[in-house]
């Protein structure tokens, strides 16, 4: 009876342990994010007096990154593939972005309006 009791635990352990290690393997898998594509420099929040698309266009032309900021501008992504042609097609226009979650930034497969 006693091998029974320490044997549940360890097996409960087991178990949270492969759903744990299963969980963090999904972030790769492809997920599409609303938001509008933004730049680092203004993130979610572009002052409300200019046009976002220029503002945006503006920003990365001096070298900061495309970004998507989601949740009203709340939550700001990082953009891991700058060169995705269709990012400044896109600049200031709210999308469907598809792509992998890696770490904080997104690697886009797909942007749709």
């Amino acid at each position: 009876m006693k091998k029974q009791l320490f044997a549940l635990p360890v097996v409960i352990a087991g178990i949270a342990w492969i759903g744990w290690v299963g969980a963090g393997t999904s972030l790769g898998a492809a997920q599409t994010w609303t938001g509008v594509i933004s730049d680092s420099q203004c993130g979610g929040d572009h002052g409300g007096e200019v046009d976002e698309r220029e503002c945006t266009l503006k920003c990365a032309g001096k070298g900061d990154k495309f970004v998507l900021a989601t949740d009203h501008g709340t939550r700001v992504w990082a953009i891991a593939n700058q060169d995705f042609d269709a990012l400044p097609q896109h600049a200031g226009h709210t999308v469907k972005l598809t792509g992998e979650q890696k770490g904080n930034a997104i690697v886009v497969s797909k942007i749709e309006m």
